[in-house]
């Protein structure tokens, strides 16, 4: 049979941005996926390179607006890095729960989303929306901002928690362990997900390391790593902290290590929010005149809801004079010229969804 090229994207539903993928097919199997990207490039690092220090934090967040507070936060500890700040101990452990927060809500709408590329029922999508969404009023309450927070400064916080966080907090993780269990529950008893997600996109360990892919997408592959616990910043050395990985290596284990990290980050915010000393969490007010750096070049590694994310700055003056970004977003969908291989036209959606790449992420 001869050989067809399609277009899928780069405004399909199912490529989660503007991603276009141009498949070669044999008949109804997959021969080459080429991923054509930069529709969304907006040169964010050379802007950060016109501008002063804190006047970048808010383009960070755009990079990934399923996950802004980690990139937020990434950056500011770059230039903390830079400028030798210290963090203060209770910004340290609210920066954690903010953190791992918005992980599972990147996780529930990753889920939702993936759910609906398998062609499952268009409520769970519903559902994991609706659950986020407690997610995201628990951050508006903490933060004052719904989708973009910039609530990071130098040295802590733009906001402190509120006398009542805590408790407000405690009954949304009560739910959520409860609906994450019923996830599992409910997709791992449905023949139809399990045939869409077993044995498709397997990718061995050395593949993985080989090809560089980071977080979840590396673990999935029986990787024990995260940065969180083989780097670990701020307080995550002193919290009781499991690195979730599977073996199989296909689409469901990259499921699996998903879901299992929603019940981790539960456990810990919940140890956070008990041990979290009293004291001041306040940072440094935003100023265009800063410090001037200690460090002349830094590297800050951060593990981010899609993986490993690594900030390059050469400090000078006021402004970086180089600012450079390894996307996990970017690594990882480069995965996507191996995996489909061999595999039918409609497994190529689940690897994708696997994979759970954001575009923004990828163009920079």
């Amino acid at each position: 049979m001869a050989e067809t090229k399609i277009n899928i994207g780069p405004v399909h539903p199912s490529t989660h941005g503007v991603l276009r993928l141009v498949v070669t097919l044999d008949g109804d199997t997959v021969k080459h996926v080429e991923p054509h990207i930069g529709f969304l490039h907006r040169g964010v690092e050379k802007l950060v390179e016109t501008r002063m220090y804190m006047q970048s934090p808010s383009y960070m967040e755009k990079l990934d607006y399923v996950a802004p507070i980690s990139y937020d936060e990434a950056f500011v500890a770059t230039v903390e890095a830079a400028l030798g700040i210290e963090v203060k101990e209770r910004a340290q452990y609210i920066r954690v729960i903010q953190l791992e927060l918005q992980r599972i809500a990147s996780h529930l709408l990753w889920l939702g989303t993936a759910i609906n590329d398998v062609g499952q029922l268009f409520s769970v999508f519903m559902w994991c929306f609706k659950d986020r969404d407690i997610i995201l009023r628990l951050l508006e309450e903490a933060t004052g901002g719904r989708m973009f927070y910039v609530n990071m400064r130098l040295g802590g916080l733009n906001r402190d928690l509120s006398p009542g966080f805590a408790n407000h907090a405690y009954k949304v993780l009560d739910y959520l362990e409860h609906r994450i269990k019923e996830y599992g529950s409910y997709l791992e008893s449905n023949p139809v997900f399990m045939e869409r997600m077993k044995n498709i996109g397997v990718m061995s360990k050395a593949e993985a390391i080989s090809m560089g892919v980071t977080g979840p997408t590396l673990r999935g592959s029986g990787i024990d790593f995260d940065i969180r616990a083989n780097y670990p910043y701020y307080v995550y050395d002193k919290l009781r902290f499991r690195t979730q990985f599977e073996n199989g290596g296909d689409c469901f284990a990259r499921y699996k290590v998903r879901m299992d990290e929603m019940q981790e980050s539960i456990r810990l915010v919940r140890e956070c929010l008990h041990t979290i000393p009293e004291g001041d969490a306040i940072g440094m007010p935003i100023r265009l005149i800063g410090p001037q750096p200690k460090e002349k070049e830094v590297v800050v590694k951060r593990e981010l809801p899609r993986g490993e994310v690594m900030m390059y700055m050469v400090a000078e003056g006021q402004r970086p004079y180089r600012f450079s970004i390894r996307a996990p977003s970017f690594i990882n969908t480069s995965v996507l010229q191996h995996l489909p291989r061999g595999h039918r036209l409609q497994d190529l959606f689940p690897i994708l969804a696997s994979v759970d790449t954001v575009l923004a992420d990828v163009d920079r």
